[in-house]
């Protein structure tokens, strides 16, 4: 019998992953600040996640690592929380209990499920995650952009059943508009070479507010560019375009 394997989005970069009898937390967002918005609904509460085993944290931009939202909604500063040393430091800082540090290719367990943490490349320093439990295996991507070193998953890992990658090519503005996430078009180049069974674009809808989509940030807001580039660079995979709060489940 095949494990079990659901992803929710709650937005932006934060799904919430149940592989088997584990769920995960990737890149936790639940406010918003001045710049700093979803552009979508945000489909859970903190309090209304439910049993968590595992936080995933790519990276400590506030998008991906809003571990106030955490500590003010009453979560369970005792759960596992799995990330590089730059998010460690935050995440012990807020109280968390059980800190578990991985770099690119080092991997932490809980329970049954393995982390593995994959290269990355952003702004700042950033993994990326493989996730494996009973025979499942899930690629995570956050927000890095694409990296030589992650065409090389399927080799090290076998095959993927679920690739989650960003999207909208994000560019800063100041820094004449120097790109810091994948595009559709590059995320679909790794989408071929994981060659998953099914794929899920995020990373997309977050915006700047109407002033610093201006003067901040550039990004592509339409996930249906992806969905276009997949069919063409790896027709074999099916692309699930999903709301917030919509689970998918993976045969």
């Amino acid at each position: 019998m095949t494990t079990s394997l659901t992803v929710t989005r709650i937005g932006h970069a934060c799904q919430l992953i149940e592989i088997g009898g584990s769920r995960v937390l990737t890149d936790p967002w639940f406010t918003q600040t001045p710049t700093y918005y979803q552009g979508e609904p945000v489909a859970a509460t903190v309090g209304s996640l439910g049993r968590i085993d595992a936080v995933v944290v790519t990276h400590e931009h506030y998008d991906h690592c809003d571990l106030d939202a955490l500590v003010d909604g009453g979560f369970d500063l005792g759960t596992p929380l799995i990330g590089p040393g730059t998010v460690a430091t935050i995440a012990r800082g807020k109280g968390f209990g059980d800190v578990r540090v991985v770099e690119a290719w080092e991997a932490a367990t809980v329970g049954d499920l393995t982390v593995t943490a994959a290269p990355g490349k952003h702004g700042v320093h950033e993994v990326t995650f493989v996730l494996q439990a009973g025979g499942r295996t899930v690629f995570f991507g956050g927000d890095s952009l694409r990296v030589p070193e992650l065409d090389t998953i399927p080799d090290r890992f076998g095959p993927v059943d679920l690739a989650i990658l960003p999207t909208n090519g994000l560019c800063i503005r100041p820094m004449n508009l120097a790109q810091v996430v994948m595009d559709a078009e590059e995320a679909a180049g790794l989408t071929a070479a994981l060659k998953p069974a099914m794929a899920i674009p995020h990373h997309y809808a977050f915006h700047s507010g109407r002033m610093g989509d201006k003067m901040i940030t550039k990004g592509d807001q339409d996930p249906r560019h992806y969905a276009d580039a997949v069919a063409r660079l790896s027709p074999e995979t099916e692309v699930r375009m999903v709301l917030p709060g919509t689970p998918v489940v993976v045969p």
